[in-house]
């Protein structure tokens, strides 16, 4: 309803304002006195409409004004993600890096990490930073999903595919003490072709950073593969994410790994 408002570039936002908290602009509002007073002429049919739905809801003059003032607060505070590659470096340009990324979330997290990864290859070395972390700190949690995969021509019951990936990751693939919640989909291991896997690459750390990237976690995705992702600090996406995996689990969507 309030696009119109929300969509014009920042200056003309702010002669909006204050033509709105002068009074030059006051119901009934016209496209005339709008673009005259502000100097808009981008959607004006819908700036007037958008006017009109506040007048109706009883915002006019300084209660307009100030309500597009915060909007702009608002907007400056809404954290910009920051982008993150791996691969070559490319002379000039900025750019995170992955693997480093990767260990200053984990390696820094007090409350709570939530990871998910498609694929990770030598477990002791992937898990480390995570592990070392959880050990070091007791109030952390860590929640995991990962993938099982059912290789092609492998008919092993899925319990069967279930039991030797647990045994394989905590014997061999887990390298710390205390351990964590790992989930998987049980979709992928559906005999003939899976109807689904998990393929999610994402980090939540303490409900307050989010990194999605298209990076598992293997030596050649985090440093030498081309991958990008996006690191954001904000409270509201990361807590939607982890609010989404708990769906996830509570639906029984995603079922928790056996201990070994």
């Amino acid at each position: 309803m309030y696009d119109a408002l929300l969509d014009l570039p920042t200056h003309l936002r702010k002669r909006l304002s204050s033509a709105l908290g002068s009074g030059l602009i006051a119901p009934p509002y016209s496209q005339a006195a709008v673009r005259g007073s502000s100097g808009i002429t981008q959607d004006i049919e819908g700036v007037v409409a958008a006017l009109e739905d506040l007048e109706h809801l009883g915002i006019t003059g300084r209660g307009a004004a100030a309500w597009l003032a915060m909007m702009d607060e608002v907007g400056s505070k809404t954290p910009l993600p920051d982008l993150v590659w791996s691969g070559p470096e490319v002379p000039g340009l900025h750019a995170r890096d992955t693997r480093r990324v990767y260990e200053e979330l984990l390696g820094s997290a007090v409350h709570s990490i939530w990871a998910s990864t498609y694929a990770f290859f030598d477990g002791p070395k992937a898990f480390d930073v995570l592990s070392r972390r959880m050990d070091a700190v007791e109030e952390l949690q860590v929640t995991l999903m990962l993938n099982i995969e059912r290789r092609h021509g492998d008919t092993s019951s899925a319990n069967a595919l279930v039991r030797r990936f647990a045994d394989r990751f905590w014997t061999a693939d887990w390298p710390g003490t205390r351990r964590p919640s790992v989930f998987y989909d049980p979709r992928s291991l559906e005999a003939g072709r899976p109807a689904g896997v998990l393929h999610a690459k994402a980090v939540v750390k303490d409900e307050d950073a989010v990194f999605i990237t298209s990076a598992n976690l293997t030596e050649a995705a985090l440093d030498r593969n081309i991958e990008i992702g996006l690191l954001v600090r904000d409270r509201a996406l990361a807590a939607s994410l982890v609010c989404h995996f708990r769906g996830l689990i509570d639906r029984g969507l995603l079922s928790p790994l056996p201990a070994a």
